[in-house]
């Protein structure tokens, strides 16, 4: 990644992160690997794998349903908790937030 795009990245997560209500955010590689976080370590990692599945297996059924689409977000609420996943070719975007603020 340029220094450039990282730059922009790291300013993009950072804005993010500071919204109100915004618990945590992670950032999991195509393989699901976490590569940045501002969880703990067990918390990112249940997130991570998770998520990461659940998200291939709504975009497996998006295509399913037309083969000329695909999942862009995928936002579910709790009672806890607000999730936002945001997949994309190389990394999936996950944000945790507090619903209620």
């Amino acid at each position: 990644m340029a220094e450039t795009e990282h730059a922009r990245v790291e300013e993009t997560l950072k804005r993010i992160e500071g919204q109100k209500g915004v618990i945590g955010t992670i950032v999991v590689n195509a393989e699901g690997i976490p590569i940045r976080t501002t969880l703990d370590n067990s918390t990112t990692i249940q997130y991570a794998k998770l998520f990461h599945l659940l998200s291939m297996k709504a975009r497996s059924t998006v295509r399913d349903i037309d083969p000329q689409n695909d999942l862009t977000f995928l936002r579910i609420r709790s009672k806890k908790h607000e999730i936002l996943v945001a997949p994309e070719n190389d990394f999936l975007l996950i944000v945790i937030q507090n619903p209620c603020e």
